[in-house]
């Protein structure tokens, strides 16, 4: 069934100009979220505790403009599977890619955080189209082995290689490994709640992946975050800010902090490019975890 969706109707849909796949965007929206409601009841949940001082008119309006970006981004994605280099690269501006180049130049490998914010696949995309590092991707499989491998050719088609959450810890453990530079979601759900860090993020008491942090500090590898932006409709740019350039010398927590606080000002910057269709918070805190104050 996988294969007859994507060669009777995801690929001759990548091969469209988005010009006229942003007209299936707009049909997309109204069926999926002004006719089926398409997981309304998880994103007015989400919206209305993560912004307790909006009013439901102003939490409506997010949802709306959420629902229309949501569906462009599906389609901008469906895109990425017959994209060409060139319109990668006219598509997304990298920024500040001086970051990058000075920590390859001191022979050291990388860390790139960056959230569910924008087209982040896009994104990545465009980053792994620049010279230097070789590029890795760290990523949850697809169940659908024919859909998991569609994607893993797709993304890696301009150098990024995809890495199974898995298996991160023998790659980093692998002495005759190029220089690599990680690309980490800073917003995921932990698996594991007893092994997360925790914070109030949008209001909620939120458990943070740590092995950013982890991986950072025990191979002393620096971290810049990648803020995502949106210049307009299938144009976007990703600009790169230093977090650590001396992990191994920072404070337990400070590395989850500062990613985690640059997300958060992203979303309450402009909240309807962030992904409220998922369960972020399906955990609560253990009793015996501590929820961490801020430090500044």
């Amino acid at each position: 069934m996988s294969k007859l969706l994507y060669y009777l109707l995801l690929k001759p849909i990548s091969w469209l100009p988005l010009s006229f796949s942003y007209g299936l965007s707009t049909a997309a929206y109204w069926l999926l979220f002004r006719v089926i409601g398409f997981r309304g009841e998880v994103i007015n949940k989400n919206l209305t505790r993560s912004f307790p001082d909006k009013s439901l008119t102003e939490i409506k309006a997010i949802h709306q403009k959420f629902g229309r970006h949501f569906c462009d981004i599906l389609v901008e994605s469906i895109r990425l599977f017959s994209i060409s280099r060139k319109e990668v690269m006219a598509r997304c501006e990298v920024v500040n890619f001086e970051w990058v180049e000075r920590f390859y130049r001191e022979g050291r490998h990388l860390i790139v955080v960056s959230g569910h914010y924008n087209n982040w696949e896009l994104a990545a995309q465009a980053v792994s189209c620049m010279p230097l590092y070789r590029y890795v991707g760290i990523y949850k499989p697809l169940k659908d082995p024919f859909m998991n491998e569609q994607a893993v050719l797709s993304r890696g088609k301009f150098g990024m290689e995809l890495l199974p959450k898995n298996d991160v810890d023998a790659h980093f453990n692998d002495p005759n490994k190029p220089l690599c530079a990680y690309f980490f979601g800073s917003d995921q759900s932990p698996s594991n709640p007893e092994r997360a860090y925790w914070l109030s993020f949008l209001h909620q008491q939120t458990g943070v992946l740590f092995g950013i942090e982890k991986y950072a500090k025990a191979f002393n590898c620096p971290v810049v975050y990648g803020h995502i932006a949106k210049i307009k409709r299938g144009y976007y740019s990703i600009t790169f800010h230093l977090i650590s350039a001396d992990p191994a010398s920072e404070a337990y927590g400070a590395i989850t902090q500062r990613h985690t606080r640059m997300t958060e000002q992203a979303i309450r910057e402009m909240p309807h490019y962030w992904l409220w269709t998922h369960k972020r918070w399906k955990h609560q805190r253990p009793d015996n975890m501590p929820l961490n104050e801020w430090v500044d």
